[in-house]
């Protein structure tokens, strides 16, 4: 047999016996921001390694870096995930947000869309019983910070406080067929972040953005947040949580200037 031919053969056949290779991952990189930065996020608390209690999903390269998508979903449904900080380094404003969870929202599965200034770590803290796990993602992404608003100003704030909630699972359905419910709700904000500029005056925009919420079920809290700066415009939440039977989820959120916003989203809407 020709000498190019057995070649061939060996490489079909190592190729026919390599196992296949799983799906492409984003571990994080090593660096010497997050050394700066832990001290002032976590203080003195050891951090724990979280890659087996939660995974954060995020996109190699993200496709708008203003709207990057993040997903935490818990691999171990043994521990009870209370609360999660999510940080980005390479920000002006590297804490992006502070989540509180309730019972109903075990085990967690929860995205949020963020903006990312700089290629940089993705980093999720998560507090259970026993301490703090963190883990995280690299995401090539820049410029989400002061990237233009979609929005003329006046649009913007016209609508602002405007909430809808989606539900992907029919809440009409029986609780034991069905204990578990997916849905998504959304707050029209602009969210300034104080680094856009007006693409009329070229000034820059005031910070103005959604700084707290709590959504509701009835009398039982589901989630809290407290963002900054890099939450993305018209902040999108989708989650799933355990339902108590309530009619609607009930939203309040504040922002950095003061407002107030509040809503009843009945669960039978939006299907």
């Amino acid at each position: 047999m020709p000498r190019t031919t057995l070649c061939l053969a060996a490489v079909l056949a190592l190729v026919a016996t390599a196992p296949l290779a799983g799906p492409v991952k984003n571990p994080m990189k090593a660096g010497e921001t997050w050394t700066d930065l832990q001290y002032d996020v976590v203080g003195d608390a050891a951090l724990r390694d979280g890659a087996a209690l939660l995974e954060l999903e995020a996109p190699v390269r993200a496709h708008d870096a203003a709207t990057v998508p993040i997903i935490l979903r818990q691999l171990d449904t043994g521990a009870e995930i209370t609360a999660a900080t999510v940080v980005l380094a390479e920000t002006p404003a590297p804490v992006a947000a502070v989540m509180g969870f309730g019972p109903g929202m075990a085990p967690l599965d929860f995205e949020m869309r963020v903006r990312v200034d700089q290629y940089s770590n993705v980093r999720v803290i998560a507090e259970t019983g026993d301490g703090l796990h963190m883990t995280g993602r690299f995401v090539k992404a820049s410029g989400g910070c002061s990237a233009p608003a979609s929005r003329d100003p006046e649009v913007a704030l016209a609508g602002m406080g405007e909430m809808r909630l989606r539900q992907f699972t029919d809440a009409s359905a029986p609780l034991m067929s069905t204990p578990r419910r997916e849905a998504q709700i959304m707050i029209r904000h602009p969210n300034y972040s104080g680094l856009q500029r007006d693409q009329i005056t070229h000034l820059f925009i005031p910070a103005h953005f959604i700084d707290h919420m709590e959504v509701w079920q009835g009398d039982e809290l589901l989630f809290t947040m407290d963002g900054g700066i890099s939450v993305s415009e018209n902040p999108v939440f989708r989650f799933v949580y355990s339902d108590n039977g309530a009619p609607d989820l009930r939203v309040m959120a504040t922002d950095t200037d003061g407002n107030r916003f509040e809503s009843a989203l009945p669960k039978s809407v939006g299907l």
